[in-house]
């Protein structure tokens, strides 16, 4: 593209926080474009379009699917007038305004007053076969999603860090049992994380172990787990029914190293209480940014903060 048009706003990313963003900016006529396109391993619609069931989102008293969820969010941000484009964010560069963005294939230069990115995280999976198959049907990245489909069952949680020590303290709260299943002989977690969960009497550990095969991709749920000894290799059956795995997520900032601040964590970092970024005119919002919370419902409320932060930065 020769003359590429410039926008006012360009939304990088889908999901909660995508469509949120792009529903808030159409209404205020900034004209948002929005690329669904999630690069480096991202779905548009993000990480709800594998969740079978949500029944934590206001509005749906009978639950949702998450696909179904994440339709509605896409017709209503293209029903409010955002232009929406099925394509990959390529790179952008940030160094001067207007900002500059390469998409799709053939490559085509679009350039933006303001950017709004949404590109959202992905959870670190324990890449076995049978784990992808029953994604949604009994393993999950998040207790705090998915645990009420549990209560009074017997999961599972991979993990060792405090990540893993909170979600396991959640679900002892609802499920009969929880076996933490840990590669090593202690935990990376903090002392006082760790003190919480070996003197909970709902919480097993499982040291030197890891998780060799999901059961049972055939009858489409979670009915065992094969557990390996780390040391010998030696393999036990343990019957459970959720498998929750919490070794950690990955931001989807790839495209903005070296452009944006990012905390050590490689999250994009933001100025508190707001979406605005290091760089004057572009926000983030979702789980790019937010490594606490990582809900749809905080996700889709900071995408309405991300367009509220562009109206005001244009308008100024």
């Amino acid at each position: 593209m020769s003359n590429p048009t410039t926008h006012k706003v360009i939304i990088i990313g889908s999901g909660p926080a995508g469509h949120t963003a792009g529903i808030y900016a159409a209404r205020a006529n900034m004209q948002p474009l929005l690329f669904e396109g999630m690069t480096r391993g991202g779905i548009p619609g993000g990480q709800l379009m594998i969740t079978n069931d949500v029944e934590n989102y206001p509005g749906f008293p009978a639950k949702v699917t998450g696909p179904d969820l994440m339709a509605a969010f896409r017709a209503q941000c293209a029903h409010q007038g955002c232009d929406i484009r099925t394509e990959d964010v390529n790179r952008v560069d940030f160094s001067e305004r207007p900002f500059r963005i390469w998409a799709g294939d053939p490559e085509v230069e679009y350039l933006a007053n303001a950017v709004i990115i949404a590109t959202g995280a992905q959870a670190k999976w324990l890449n076995i076969p049978s784990e992808e198959p029953l994604k949604g049907r009994g393993v999950s990245a998040c207790a705090v999603c998915d645990g009420a489909f549990f209560r009074r069952q017997d999961v599972v949680i991979v993990g060792g860090g405090d990540t893993a020590m909170e979600e396991a303290m959640y679900l002892s709260g609802l499920c009969a049992k929880v076996t933490i299943v840990h590669r090593r002989g202690e935990f990376r977690a903090s002392k006082a994380m760790q003190t919480r969960v070996l003197q909970n009497p709902k919480i097993e550990v499982a040291w030197f172990s890891d998780i060799a095969e999901i059961h049972d991709v055939s009858k489409g749920e979670v009915t065992s787990v094969t557990l390996r000894d780390t040391r010998n290799g030696e393999t036990r059956e343990l019957k459970v029914t959720g498998v929750f795995v919490a070794i950690g997520h990955t931001p989807n900032t790839d495209l903005f190293t070296g452009q944006l601040v990012l905390h050590d964590n490689g999250y994009i970092k933001t100025e508190p209480g707001t979406s605005r970024t290091s760089v004057p005119g572009v926000f983030a919002a979702g789980d790019v940014q937010d490594f606490v919370y990582r809900q749809a419902v905080t996700a889709a409320g900071s995408g309405c903060m991300a367009a509220l932060d562009a109206e005001r930065f244009l308008a100024h």
